[in-house]
């Protein structure tokens, strides 16, 4: 009789371009885009390691991940001040304390405490989009946590099903 399990891909680690973000409400980070055309992932986790900052906690006291759906093509999901494109690099989202983005909130990495490291939950990409891996997607982060960003890496695990 054969089983079902899940399996995990090696994590792809993602360029970081500009993903050291200082505190804003507006001024984000986009990933490259990851294209699921091909292998048909199930889901993708997310995991992102920030290093120690010594600055006070302030704003919102958090970093914000988010994801970009596209069908086959590159219309990612908008955010409602500037589109995703699905190349890495900055992206103006609307203020954050007065909007919700127009794509999905895929996590919250709090920062409470100063001059700590951080490693992320790990958040689930299907999870936003109704349990299904859109063809293609990428990721959002805004950081409205009082202090720069240090990013150390940003981390994407596919998941799939096998038998056995």
């Amino acid at each position: 009789m054969a089983n079902v399990k899940l399996s995990y891909v090696s994590p792809v680690t993602l360029t970081l371009t500009s993903a050291n973000l200082t505190s804003s409400a507006t001024g984000g980070w986009q990933s490259d885009g990851q294209d699921n055309t091909t292998n048909l992932y199930l889901d993708a986790l997310v995991q992102i390691v920030l290093a120690a900052v010594n600055t006070a906690p302030a704003n919102n006291k958090a970093i914000y991940l988010y994801a970009f759906g596209a069908d086959t093509g590159s219309n990612y999901t908008g955010t409602g001040a500037a589109n995703a494109s699905g190349t890495v690099g900055t992206l103006t989202f609307p203020d954050i304390t007065a909007n919700t983005p127009d794509c999905p909130l895929i996590g919250t990495v709090p920062y409470t405490t100063q001059n700590t490291a951080m490693n992320s939950s790990m958040f689930s990409i299907a999870q936003a989009f109704g349990g299904v891996l859109p063809p293609k997607y990428s990721l959002g982060m805004i950081n409205y946590s009082g202090m720069t960003l240090s990013v150390t890496s940003i981390k994407i695990t596919p998941v799939y099903l096998t038998v056995t």
